[in-house]
């Protein structure tokens, strides 16, 4: 068996070889040869002589060069823009449930401070060029915002401008977050059976950070969360050109030598650096934490319109893909909710508002997403092949054992590291005591009488996506290549008080929250299908980018 490195040099080796001599025999390549002044060019990444294996000797190149005539060609690039996607290699993703039980957030009530356009998420060209990839179409994406009158979503469109005091602006802290798989390059080559419906031109790194990068710029978030970020293309490329934008950096790269990671960037004009705390899902000791994901986690401080005390955490993972191992999901979640919990708690015990983000490798409804939502989830004979929800015909019968993870994980049931939930409940019994409230008791029963296969989080969480379409009912979708379409990414977020509703039992336990103003709007398969897909020659990745903005409400 060869070598996964001599595998990959093969593939690139015959994919080069018959896309040169496509090109040789339409004539484009010809007609350069033949010494014409003016050529548009797109092939420019896979003729690059430095890029060729050495021992390639194709008749275009002499001594490693380019034809003298061809070099003096003209090289036009086609603009165009983003889109992203995936996690592991080899078996990256499948066809997916089509669940339809519609569930939008409670806080859909919104407010009232957005840019008043459409955005269609693309450069087009200036004019056609000849060899240039033809858009197929363009995406289009609207604001979206809820009414606070009649609490429903509203598209909002060119014509109207929304008003607002502009002094109530200048008191509130208002900012945006995107999450955005933008698709590693190597894991693409890995898995190029995903991308059959693409071009070779436009799956070219060289095209494709350029409409990355400009749709970055276009949507011009105050928080980036990046997913599948390579990490060499990360330090040469991604992080100076988003650092010439105004943005501040922070990024994990996957254990065991893989490629890529995650990253939180942040305008430093909106936000200041309290902490940032890489998390490793991968661990030595345990069987079942045998996969290297990470997730990162940074605390935030705001620089205006907020008291001294203000904070919010923002948290970015990538879970693991594999379908049929909801085990592994389940607990790299847990491990990432633990230091959510350390970093974003504060020294009265309550806990600052949290933005999470990321590419979780579950479809909305799933028993995982439920979990993040609810707060909650009894897996007791839940089999391993739902929690993700990702097929609707899991193969295997195998069910989560109780417990999920072992206890030298030192990770509680609450989703927290067990030695800090040992602190927090010996103060909680000291101010018990003091107080000795009938209440406070009736807490600890509650709390005693959890099954062994209930696990909970301390968050209040709402999607700031409802995953359906509000006028037909149709399924948003984030992600799509040649095997379906799905929705695995997600901005999650703690609500402002006002909009959480009270059960029995519950306790408030946030300094603040966050009101969602609006969102960009997603699309379903059908237009994305329109489009040719994802990627394509002006979304540049099998992801769409998730846009939410947000109000500090303290």
């Amino acid at each position: 068996m060869l070598s996964h490195s001599i595998q990959r040099l093969g593939r690139d080796w015959v994919a080069r070889w018959n896309l040169a001599q496509r090109l040789f025999q339409n004539g484009q390549t010809y007609k350069c040869t033949k010494g014409t002044e003016y050529c548009s060019w797109v092939w420019y990444s896979h003729l690059n002589p430095q890029d060729c294996p050495v021992s390639w000797k194709h008749p275009l190149f002499r001594n490693g060069q380019l034809h003298n005539q061809i070099q003096n060609c003209s090289i036009h690039l086609c603009p165009a823009n983003m889109k992203s996607e995936g996690d592991e290699p080899t078996s990256k993703r499948r066809r997916f449930s089509d669940d339809r039980d519609i569930s939008c957030s409670p806080n859909e009530q919104l407010s009232t401070s957005f840019p008043s356009e459409t955005l269609l998420l693309h450069n087009e060209p200036q004019q056609e060029e000849e060899g240039l990839p033809k858009p197929r179409g363009v995406i289009k994406r609207s604001w979206e915002y809820f009414c606070q009158q009649s609490k429903k979503m509203k598209i909002l469109e060119e014509s109207k401008q929304i008003s607002q005091d502009d002094k109530d602006l200048q008191e509130k802290f208002d900012f945006t977050v995107m999450s955005y798989n933008i698709l590693s390059q190597d894991l693409l080559e890995d898995n190029s059976h995903l991308y059959k419906h693409c071009s070779y031109q436009i799956l070219s790194w060289n095209y494709r950070f350029p409409n990355i990068l400009s749709d970055i710029k276009q949507l011009d978030a105050d928080v980036l969360c990046l997913q599948e970020v390579q990490e060499d293309q990360y330090g040469t490329e991604i992080k100076p050109s988003l650092e010439a934008l105004g943005y501040h950096c922070e990024y994990k790269t996957r254990t065991g030598r893989k490629p890529d990671g995650c990253a939180i960037c942040f305008k430093t004009s909106k936000f200041s650096l309290l902490s940032s705390n890489p998390v490793e899902f991968f661990r030595r000791n345990i069987p079942l934490l045998d996969r290297d994901n990470v997730g990162l986690v940074v605390l935030l401080q705001p620089r205006f319109h907020c008291k001294a005390t203000a904070a919010i955490c923002v948290a970015n993972t990538h879970l693991l893909y594999n379908p049929r191992r909801g085990d592994i999901k389940l607990t790299q979640l847990a491990m990432l909710l633990a230091e959510v919990t350390n970093v974003a708690i504060r020294e009265d015990g309550r806990f600052c508002p949290l933005v999470l983000c990321g590419d979780f490798n579950s479809v909305p409804h799933s028993p995982l997403y439920n979990f993040l939502r609810e707060g909650k989830l009894n897996y007791e004979g839940l089999p391993i092949g739902k929690v993700s929800g990702q097929e609707q015909s899991p193969k295997g019968k195998r069910i989560l054992s109780i417990p999920i993870w072992p206890q030298s994980l030192g990770i509680s049931q609450d989703c927290m590291y067990e030695e800090q939930q040992k602190e927090l409940e010996k103060e909680k019994e000291r101010e018990d005591a003091k107080e000795n409230t009938l209440e406070a008791s009736e807490e600890i029963v509650i709390v005693s009488q959890r099954l062994p296969t209930d696990l909970h989080h301390s968050f209040q969480l709402s999607s700031a996506y409802s995953h359906y379409l509000p006028d037909s009912g149709d399924p948003e979708v984030t992600t799509c290549h040649s095997r379906g379409a799905v929705t695995v990414d997600y901005i999650f977020y703690s609500e402002a008080k006002d909009n959480i509703s009270e059960q029995p039992g519950t306790e408030r336990i946030f300094d603040g929250g966050l009101k969602l103003l609006g969102r960009l709007s997603l699309v379903t398969e059908k237009d994305l299908w329109m489009v040719n897909g994802l990627p394509n020659e002006t979304n540049s990745s099998d992801h769409l980018p998730l846009l939410a903005k947000f109000r500090l409400e303290e």
